[in-house]
Order: C-alpha cells, then structure tokens, then sequence
C-alpha cells in the first residue's frame, strides 16, 4: 500500500513536469474532476446530469448521461495532455477546440433546445468552458511560440 509520503512526493513530482504557469495546473485539475464527473454517470445514473438539463431533465436518458460521461471523459484526456503538453501547439489548439465544442454544446442547449437553466448545474460548466477558453486564448503566444 502506498504511504502518505509517496503520494506526496509521486503528486510533486508530476506538478513539476508541468510547463510554468498557471494554466497547466488548471487543465489538470479540470481534467481530474471530469474523470470523476464521468465516472458518475456510469454509477449514479441520471441525477447529476438532470442538473445540467435542469430545464428539460426528462429528455435526459440513462443512454444520454452514459453518452455525456464518455464525451466528458474524452475531453478530459485532450485538456489531460493539454496541461502537460501546452508548448505543443497541435495540443494545445485541441484542449482549446474541446473547450469551444463545450461552450458551444451548452449554449445550444441553453438557447436553441432550451434545456438548460442558469443554475448550478449549468454555471459550473459555462463557468470552466468560458474561463479555460479566454485564459487559453491569451496565453497562446507564452505557451506556443505563435500568435494567433
């Protein structure tokens, strides 16, 4: 069984091969919770992402939670690399592509499909997209060598 002292230290050890800043720290940390936001689809059904589609949640199907946790998942593994890899620019444009199609997602379902509310459940995802897509937009150029 592992101790304390070598999580720590493994924990350390990755934070630091992180490229500098910031924004790596976030992507990784954005990744980690969507493993554990797509894991609970699988395990806990519909409850948490009827939150999401709080407007409509009756259109929300075990098949469309078990859909949004695989997509959530893979989008979690594109910002995964994203965080260790943003000086890459072909990365770095798909952790910010992924964060466009989550922006883009929501805002249909809020304003074309009418599904979502401007609550909780939704903010927390509009919040992260919006947050991630205008910190990634202004830090290109730092991380990439190239400008828009």
């Amino acid at each position: 069984m592992l101790t304390l002292n070598q999580i720590t230290g493994h924990l350390q050890t990755t934070l630091q091969s992180l490229p500098p800043g910031y924004l790596p720290k976030w992507l990784l940390f954005i990744s980690v919770v969507s493993i554990f936001n797509s894991i609970q689809t699988y395990i806990s059904g519909l409850k948490l992402t009827r939150r999401v589609y709080s407007r409509k949640p009756a259109e929300t199907t075990p098949l469309s939670a078990r859909t949004f946790g695989t997509w959530t998942f893979v989008s979690c593994i594109i910002r995964l690399y994203g965080a260790f890899y943003l000086n890459e620019p072909h990365i770095y444009q798909l952790a910010f592509i992924s964060y466009i199609i989550a922006w883009v997602h929501f805002g249909f379902e809020l304003l074309i499909f009418r599904t979502c509310n401007f609550d909780s459940g939704f903010m927390g995802p509009l919040v992260v997209a919006t947050t991630s897509l205008v910190w990634m937009y202004f830090q290109k150029e730092f991380y990439t060598g190239i400008a828009w």
